[in-house]
């Protein structure tokens, strides 16, 4: 079973941004919107664009990297929604929340040693939990996505300064395993938390960027 890690926050918040140390040579990145990575060096990263619940599932079985990366991985959901908002009834809700639940659980049976990374951004329900974001109450009632995973990191943002928090604070959806992490809010730097994964775990680790 592969270690998927949910780090979820605002727009702005340093989900992409945490990417900057990994290495692109031993990363595949998968944008569900091609967009410019927010970091110097980005022109050496090679994204796969895809937005289709199916070529996510190939791409992640197909490639030999270890570490994958999806970004905005709401927008499967939402450009989904979006291209079928025209349909009456349910249906697309029902279909949106099994493409959703069979990426996770591709993913989640992929090799031991692989670790998935999907980056998704946050909203608030209305009693106030912070939550991955996901296309209404029908989806949630259904799965809730980060009971599917182990680790979930939520980007914050303090003195201007972009972190990851570990803990959960009562009302988000945060959690790692006890141990792995000791201070409740590390830098934003996924290379960081693929390295402390392994250390954990005992996975062979990841080659530094150059």
């Amino acid at each position: 079973m592969a270690t998927v890690t949910l780090i979820l926050g605002k727009s702005g918040s340093g989900k992409s941004t945490a990417m900057r140390n990994l290495s692109p040579a031993s990363t595949a990145l998968i944008q569900i919107i091609k967009k410019p990575l927010p970091f110097k060096g980005a022109k050496d990263w090679k994204a796969y664009v895809t937005d289709n619940h199916a070529n996510i599932i190939g791409a992640c079985r197909k490639t030999e990297r270890k570490v994958i990366v999806i970004d905005d991985f709401q927008y499967m959901l939402a450009n989904e929604f979006m291209r079928r908002s025209e349909e009456k009834g349910f249906d697309k809700f029902s279909d949106i929340g099994r493409h959703t639940w069979d990426v996770f659980d591709a993913l989640l049976k992929l090799p031991d040693d692989v670790r998935v990374y999907i980056l998704s951004h946050t909203e608030e329900t209305d009693a106030g939990q912070i939550k991955m974001k996901t296309i209404g109450k029908m989806l949630d009632d259904k799965i809730t996505l980060e009971g599917m995973v182990t680790i979930v990191l939520r980007a914050v943002v303090q003195d201007r300064n972009h972190y990851f928090s570990t803990r959960n604070n009562g009302s988000d959806t945060t959690k790692a395993p006890m141990g792995m992490f000791d201070e409740d809010l590390i830098d934003n730097d996924l290379a960081a938390v693929d390295a402390a994964i392994c250390d954990y775990y005992g996975i062979a680790p990841l080659a530094a960027a150059a």
